[in-house]
């Protein structure tokens, strides 16, 4: 709430001030494009700790001049006072951090935060991002899965060829933010037409997956899991190559992120040598 309260802000300053450009000087012209990006990363940085798991629950508050982000406010552990001040730095034009964040053990007691909407999955878009990942994982594109969704609740039915295609299933859909449980349905069974098909089909278009494609897959299964913040971390893809970058809470997270990519069709390779762990030194 308080991001988007600062995002509001920095887009009606950006609509009352124009105006003022016809008549500014160079120098107020220069003071008030620079108090606008200031705005604009302000916003970015809330946007970030609100989209956190990590983060959100705590009260931060975020200021930004020449380059500059301070941060005030509470946190529970060192980890979390780290990892809000590395978030900050992979901000765009943040060139120094100023973490004023206290620690308070006594926070980890506090009543839960109530879920933002944009983290709230219903069923229907539960089953849908189920099967997208089921369909860009390079093990499970070829199963005939049905997937079907109630309550949070996720029924997989199908057919596979092997027990670690169809557990690998089941895997995906539990690791999926708002899956409450998951009844792997899935049938083991000798080789049928269509599926015998699909495989062909996905091995002849394995070479034609474009850089983009895999990219923006990486992504969105970064962003799926329960278990990540991908949104704090960055992907590049060259010639089937992913390049991870950005910050996590733990080395089990950077783990997870690596083999999320790594299974991501037409991915030839994962390098995330600078997706930094919060409170490790990166020498």
């Amino acid at each position: 709430m308080f991001a988007l309260k600062r995002l509001a802000l920095a887009c009606s300053l950006s609509v009352a001030l124009i105006p003022a450009f016809g008549q500014a000087a160079a120098g107020d012209t220069s003071q008030i494009s620079s108090q606008l990006q200031a705005a604009r990363q302000e916003g970015s940085i809330w946007t970030s700790f609100a989209l956190n798991r990590h983060l959100s629950p705590f009260k931060i508050s975020v200021s930004v001049s020449e380059g500059v982000a301070t941060l005030k406010g509470g946190v529970e552990n060192e980890v979390d006072r780290d990892l809000a001040e590395q978030i900050a730095l992979q901000t765009s034009g943040i060139q120094k951090v100023d973490n004023q964040l206290t620690i308070d053990p006594a926070l980890a007691n506090q009543p839960p935060v109530q879920k933002r909407i944009a983290q709230r999955f219903d069923d229907a878009t539960l089953t849908a991002t189920i099967k997208s990942k089921l369909l860009w994982n390079s093990a499970t594109q070829a199963l005939d899965t049905d997937v079907d969704t109630q309550g949070g609740v996720v029924t997989l039915k199908g057919h596979a060829q092997t027990a670690d295609a169809k557990q690998l299933a089941g895997e995906l859909a539990r690791n999926t933010e708002g899956v409450t449980q998951v009844n792997n349905l899935i049938s083991l069974g000798a080789a049928d037409t269509n599926t015998t098909k699909a495989e062909a089909e996905a091995k002849t278009t394995e070479a034609s997956i474009s850089d983009a494609w895999i990219t923006s897959k990486v992504k969105a299964s970064l962003l799926y899991s329960r278990n990540l913040d991908g949104i704090n971390i960055k992907v590049d893809t060259q010639e089937g190559m992913v390049t991870l970058t950005g910050v996590v809470a733990s080395t089990q997270e950077k783990t997870e992120a690596v083999e999320i990519a790594r299974n991501i069709r037409g991915v030839r390779g994962v390098d995330a040598d600078l997706l930094k762990v919060a409170g490790k030194s990166t020498s």
